[in-house]
């Protein structure tokens, strides 16, 4: 077994290695930016040495930077986790010619499986079922079109060298064709250097189901079961689970077998991905095959027992498979949500900012967090915005998934937009509770996954009132107990005290009055009246409304009110006239950016006239391409950013004269 590792890269991943080297005994050196001096990661690892700027080409990167600190360190292996260098077939090699351990494939099963196109030729002679389509060398735009056209609408473009959602674009007719084409090619350059594309035909409402699979180097290949992770948002995973519920076992048992079949062919070592796309009659289709540890490995762990990076150091170590086919065993169910800062409802736009509050129900055999981050650090623009994954594990699917509901109820996160109450509707909504699902379920359940917004209950009203009149009760000296002077109840000489609250919550106001009375308060809220006592201590507030016992979180940031209860998070802002005056300074009236980021292209021109959606501007930000639209008829009177522009969150970057 190594003595010390090097793990090349970063955040929840690199804190996933260290956990099991250290477990092992085996001393671990992490390598980080500007951007990760105070990681979680950086401080768990034996060793963490600087390599450059936040951006990942001047850091995570650099291979050469990255195998001399290995060797500067003694580190006899090199991690690459998911991501950055982990699928680098050069770095393989180049870890080889240094005398470090590449923990993954050999450089060949990387090259064969990274190109999608060639990776779906050497899956034909193996046997393995492929979906109709075009992989071949002849990239001209018209060529591509015409194959399009004998595969059949609708056809998805997919980048050869592609992953994680990027590159991909589904188009339904030969007019779309061209522009989702280029769009494609654009996002498959910037992500991976390789703007090369493949068409396959798009299979409607299927299934994407994977298998994970394992090989030694002394010719053992076996797989620990499958994962079902068919709930996506624009070809990204959302929710996962193992093992994928309502297969027959004839199915079953034919994607192992293809998977096993698949890795065989590519003389794979190590812990992979085999990924098929299940049509609704049954059959499956190859689609790619990851050649390293995938963010989803959890489920797997959690329904064997085993310790998939434990297994990944030991293959790569020399060591045989730990254990044979016959010998792994399916326990339960378990799912894995991952939680991102990101806004779904304004297409799901990746956020950053600062975490003022990151708390998760308590880690046990039933739940597991795995976090890049922790409370009081950052989501950086230059990475991706995830923030943690959410694990939940019971003996049935049902089990689990009320355990994964509950869990998402506990997690309270302040600071910046997230998606946890769309995880909580989507772990909730009828047809992914009831295992009906497919790769377009979030799409097809709009209205329940992005419901209108509702009134603010009166709870969370109250809550953040009592948080107020508790943290606001006159203090006086306790001189004479039964003095009406040293009570603390709101008397006052010709009645009792009121106290007249308003909250802000977007461009609504509500207001809340509130009277002291000896054990408690009464609020009248609109046309409603309610009485109410309870105690606050730090950010748990234990209220009875009218006879109702209610425990709820309410932290307080600044003038912001962030109300949990009840599995749903309200925010208000406490109103400050002083700050509100402030507010009323006019804005430029220009469309901004709303992440830092990079102008790729611009798609009008100055003096020309929109409508509300049309495309302005493609703004790429955090690996992904953001179309920039028109919110109102009108004019474009200027462009304050060209293409190749950097530029920050709030940055003008389009000024539009409204016409009325």
């Amino acid at each position: 077994m190594f003595k010390k590792i090097l793990i090349a890269n970063r955040g929840e991943i690199a804190r996933r290695i260290i956990r099991s080297a250290h477990l092992m005994g085996v001393k671990t050196v992490a390598v980080y930016s500007d951007a990760d001096r105070d990681a979680p990661f950086v401080k768990e690892a034996g060793e963490a040495i600087h390599i450059g700027p936040p951006a990942p080409a001047e850091s995570y990167l650099l291979a050469d930077r990255i195998l001399k600190v290995a060797k500067q360190t003694g580190a006899e292996a090199v991690h690459p986790g998911y991501g950055f260098l982990s699928e680098n077939a050069t770095f393989a090699e180049n870890c080889a010619k240094s005398d470090i351990v590449f923990i993954g494939p050999p450089a060949s099963s990387i090259i064969d499986m990274g190109d999608k196109s060639a990776s779906k030729r050497l899956m034909r002679e193996a046997g393995v079922p492929l979906s109709p389509g075009y992989e071949g060398e002849d990239q001209a735009g018209a060529f591509l079109s015409e194959q399009a056209g004998i595969i059949g609408y609708p056809v998805m473009i997919k980048a050869s060298s592609g992953g994680g959602g990027k590159g991909m674009r589904i188009v339904h007719s030969a007019s779309d064709f061209e522009a989702a084409l280029a769009s494609c090619q654009r996002e498959a350059k910037a992500a991976f250097g390789d703007d090369r594309v493949l068409i396959e035909k798009f299979i409607k409402n299927p299934r994407h189901v994977e298998i994970q699979v394992f090989a030694d180097n002394h010719g053992n290949t076996i797989h620990l079961f499958e994962r079902d992770c068919s709930s996506q948002r624009r070809h990204q995973k959302v929710i996962e689970e193992a093992p994928a519920p309502g297969l027959s076992d004839k199915t079953r048992t034919g994607m192992h077998k293809a998977a096993i079949a698949a890795a065989e062919a590519v003389g794979y070592r190590g812990a992979g991905t085999v990924e098929f796309l299940l049509d609704p009659s049954g059959g499956f289709y190859f689609m790619e095959m990851n050649t390293r540890l995938q963010v989803e490995h959890p489920v797997t762990e959690m329904i064997t027992g085993l310790d998939l990076v434990e297994w990944q150091l030991r293959i790569a170590s020399g060591e045989p498979l730990p254990a044979q086919q016959d010998e792994i065993t399916l326990t339960g169910h378990a799912f894995e949500a991952r939680i991102y800062a990101e806004d779904p409802d304004n297409d799901f736009l990746p956020a950053t900012g600062d975490l003022i509050r990151l708390s998760f129900p308590e880690a046990s055999e039933n739940i597991r967090v795995d976090a890049g981050v922790e409370q009081g650090g950052t989501v950086s623009p230059h990475y991706d915005p995830m923030i943690a994954k959410l694990i939940t594990w019971d003996e049935t699917r049902e089990k689990a998934l009320e355990r994964l509901s509950s869990a998402l109820s506990k997690t309270h996160i302040v600071g910046l937009t997230t998606n946890v109450a769309f995880l909580s509707r989507l772990a909730n909504v009828q047809p992914f509770k009831s295992a009906v699902l497919d790769t377009g379920l979030i799409e097809r359940e709009q209205e329940a996954l992005f419901p209108s917004v509702l009134p603010i209950p009166d709870t969370a009203l109250i809550l953040a009132s009592l948080v107020e009149l508790l943290g606001h009760k006159p203090q006086v000296p306790d001189t004479d107990p039964f003095s009406p002077w040293g009570a603390q109840d709101g008397w006052r000489l010709g009645g009792r005290a009121n106290r007249k609250l308003r909250f802000i919550e977007g461009e609504l106001e509500h207001p809340v009055n509130a009277t002291y009375h000896a054990d408690g308060f009464s609020l009248d809220i609109g046309n409603s009246h309610y009485n109410v006592t309870g105690k606050v201590i730090d950010d748990l507030v234990e209220a009875n409304i009218d006879g109702h016992a209610i425990k709820a979180s309410v932290i307080v940031h600044g003038l912001e009110r962030h109300i949990f209860v009840n599995g749903a998070h309200h925010q208000l802002a406490l109103f400050d006239p002083l700050i509100a005056a402030e507010a009323l300074e006019e804005d430029t009236g220009g469309l901004r950016a709303p992440m830092p980021g990079k102008i790729i292209k611009l798609f009008a021109t100055i003096g020309q006239k929109v409508n509300p959606g049309d495309p302005l501007l493609v703004l790429e930000a955090m690996k992904m391409e953001h179309t920039i639209v028109a919110p109102n008829k009108g004019i474009i009177s200027s462009f304050l950013a060209q293409e190749n522009d950097q530029v920050n969150e709030g940055d003008v970057l389009v000024e539009l004269e409204i016409e009325e």
